[in-house]
């Protein structure tokens, strides 16, 4: 197999951007890196293609090794012919390279190895040559040996047939064609294993569908049920037509020796090929249903981490709670905590006044501007709570729901401990949800991010696969927006390209002891940050008031030379620059290409020198959607079959989208209801933040739920 033609082919590339990528990831450049700085060698592909081929070039080279290795076993048994050679170099995937080296695989004793430890091989030869002239029974007598336990032609003849099955079962060729069939042909059934009332698998109780077609989440689901014993799930295969194949290609029309066959064939089918297959078929459709999953995980994670800041406000911040009362933290604009403590707004608690007075208090003390209002236990309670102190404090306050999902495991874990050693477990989650109100990013950083509820059956996944997938979203994320170096936490600059744990506390340790970074240059200095590090980080790591302009920008310290001789050309300076944006170089640049040769760089990389000098140190979550502020609160009491409403998108999955509209239960947008035209998956039209017009169809007090329409 030729990996670049291949890949090339895959992802619908040209074979020179493969090749150069190919040789980029094999050099120890990172994914950002490459994406970002290294555009005129890949054709300008984006993060997520070089991610993509990156992922599929391991999967070809580990393709490539295990072919090796199996042409490698087979011919210590002396038993590599150019026909097996060729059909190891045809097979395209691991399932292929396993069927054609299952007739050599060394096993266990099986019916047919025990039968071949009697002598009976050659009986079964014999049976499949298909020669006979007389009964078989007459051929069989000459293998009785009953010191081997082959008493009668009968038990000879049975042997023989154990023979066959696992030979028709080994044939590679007989495995690709069922299983095609069956994957073509058959249908997933689920049915219910104790019946229940009100169980969440109740449509999957007596459910069937054909495999070709099934939905990746409902996969996912009856494979859930499975596990907890709920429902029971096969797959019921084309028999019929698959036994008439396998006949028809194996049996020639001897009178002594058909139906024979024909009984080896239903045996090696029914007890060697069918459940095996039926295995293959499921893992296969599981493999491919959680990397649609992760893939949905991946969009939402990277949408939420991309929510735009909330910039130069005061947040005061709930985590609710009903036995422990209400954790309340004020941070200020730049995410100092200004103030802890506990409140009791909760009617049970007999405190509510007591906790209205504190809160304005608060505001009024601290000047708070927004509240942050976390989305678990109690928050129904707290949210009512908050809209009648906005009533009546002094000054205009605003609150806006915040997605807390995560923020216990922060505030539980070693780094939770170490940036607040002195607070309460409870009270950082709320300072953990007021700092994530004014950067997403900089606080989700902290937390795994399979902790962060954007995604479905996350617990069901491969956990190493999906780890490996939202740490390069998470990786993403942080690079295309760029990190602040003398205010980033450890957390944030591990996620820098080219930055590991160690550097990044290293950093840190530079910081503190130097003071702060006033050149790149100066990361040179920080222990194990060498020229290659160096290389990949430098230009996501940004300054500002710094001695260099342009380490304020994504311009790489490498193209320095290109973007002072571009605004030399233009008869401008870095102090233009400082204006931010006042001044237009674009403008100014007549033939781009031209000017690319005089300067000595690159056309993708002039146009983005050009665009950092247009809006210097500019943040691309600025260009999000604004999240929605709230001043009251409405009650699913409140919803009126018909009613318009503005709501923001909470999670996306395979059937719809999850969207707040204020009513503390999050309203479900169905698939259906997203457009008018035909869309295979609501990703092509929404995304986690996006703020999205809604009419209400339906409300289910008792189920606590809400339908929800996109057609207004």
């Amino acid at each position: 197999m030729d990996i670049i033609k291949t890949l090339a082919k895959e992802l619908n590339l040209k074979e020179t951007q493969v090749e150069n990528t190919v040789k980029l990831l094999d050099e120890g450049n990172t994914i950002p890196f490459i994406a970002r700085y290294r555009k005129e060698m890949t054709g300008s592909l984006d993060d997520q293609l070089v991610r993509q081929l990156s992922e599929r070039l391991e999967y070809l080279k580990g393709l490539e090794e295990k072919r090796e290795q199996i042409r490698k076993l087979i011919g210590e048994q002396d038993k590599l012919t150019d026909e097996i050679s060729l059909a190891l170099d045809n097979a395209q995937t691991v399932t292929e390279l396993d069927d054609i080296y299952r007739p050599y695989r060394p096993k266990r004793r099986t019916r047919a190895t025990i039968a071949k430890e009697k002598g009976l091989e050659g009986l079964a030869t014999f049976i499949w040559m298909q020669s006979a002239k007389e009964d078989i029974s007459a051929e069989a007598e000459k293998y009785i040996d009953p010191e081997k336990e082959v008493n009668t032609a009968e038990d000879a003849i049975e042997g023989a047939k154990d023979i066959l099955a696992e030979l028709i079962s080994d044939d590679a060729d007989y495995r690709g064609m069922i299983r095609k069939l069956t994957f073509d042909k058959g249908i997933l059934t689920s049915k219910a294993a104790e019946p229940e009332e009100n169980s969440v698998y109740e449509m999957y109780f007596d459910y069937s569908e054909p495999v070709k077609r099934i939905a990746g989440h409902r996969v996912l689901a009856v494979n859930r049920g499975e596990k907890e014993g709920v429902l029971t799930v096969k797959i019921e295969p084309p028999y019929d037509e698959i036994i008439t194949k396998l006949k028809a290609d194996i049996i020639r029309g001897n009178k002594y020796t058909a139906d024979t066959l024909a009984e080896v064939i239903e045996d090696s089918y029914k007890r060697l090929i069918e459940p095996s297959v039926e295995r293959e078929i499921r893992n296969e459709l599981t493999e491919k249903s959680q990397e649609g999953a992760i893939k949905v995980f991946g969009a939402n994670l990277k949408q939420l981490l991309l929510q735009p800041p909330i910039k130069d406000k005061v947040v005061l911040a709930l985590d609710p709670g009903y036995r422990t009362g209400c954790k309340t933290a004020v941070v200020d604009s730049t995410g100092k905590v200004l103030y802890t403590g506990v409140i009791y707004p909760l009617p049970m608690h007999k405190r509510v006044e007591q906790a209205k007075d504190t809160v304005k208090k608060l505001i009024n003390k601290f000047g708070v501007d927004i509240i942050a209002l976390g989305n678990g236990t109690a928050s129904r309670e707290t949210e009512q709570f908050t809209a009648e102190v906005i009533k009546e404090a002094d000054r205009e306050v605003c609150y806006i729901i915040v997605n807390e999902a995560g923020a216990s495991v922060y505030s539980a874990s070693k780094l939770g401990a170490q940036e607040f050693p002195d607070l309460d477990v409870a009270v950082r989650s709320a300072v953990s949800l007021a700092r994530r109100l004014q950067d997403s990013l900089s606080e989700l950083v902290k937390i795994d991010p399979k902790s962060i509820g954007v995604g479905q059956y996350q617990h069901d996944m491969n956990q190493k696969r999906l780890g490996e997938a939202l740490g390069g979203v998470v990786e993403d994320c942080v690079n295309s927006v760029g990190v602040d170096l003398n205010t980033a936490s450890p957390s944030l600059l591990e996620y820098v390209s080219g930055i590991s744990s160690a550097v990044a506390k290293n950093i840190i340790a530079y910081r503190e002891e130097n003071g702060k970074f006033t050149d790149r240059k100066q990361l040179l200095k920080v222990a194990k940050l060498g020229p290659k590090a160096f290389e990949q980080c430098a230009g996501f790591l940004r300054i500002t008031d710094g001695d260099k302009v342009l380490d304020c920008t994504a311009v790489h310290p490498e193209s320095y030379t290109a973007a002072e001789g571009l605004l030399k050309m233009l008869g401008m300076s870095l102090e233009d620059i400082k204006l931010n944006g006042r001044v237009s170089v674009k403008d100014k640049v007549k033939d781009i290409k031209k000017t690319a040769e005089v300067l000595g760089c690159g056309v993708p990389t002039l146009k983005d020198i050009i665009d950092e000098l247009e809006k210097p140190g500019r943040d691309p979550r600025d260009e999000m959607p604004k999240p929605v502020l709230r001043s009251d609160v409405l009650s699913m009491e409140d919803l009126t079959e018909g009613m318009i409403l503005k709501g923001t998108v909470r999670n996306v999955i395979d059937f719809g989208a999850f969207v707040d509209i204020g009513v503390h239960q999050a309203g479900l947008v169905h698939i259906s209801e997203m457009s008018d035209r035909y869309i295979k998956h609501p990703l092509e039209v929404v995304s986690v933040g996006d703020i999205v017009d809604v009419k209400v169809l339906s409300v289910d007090l008792a189920k606590h739920r809400v339908a929800l329409s996109m057609k207004v």
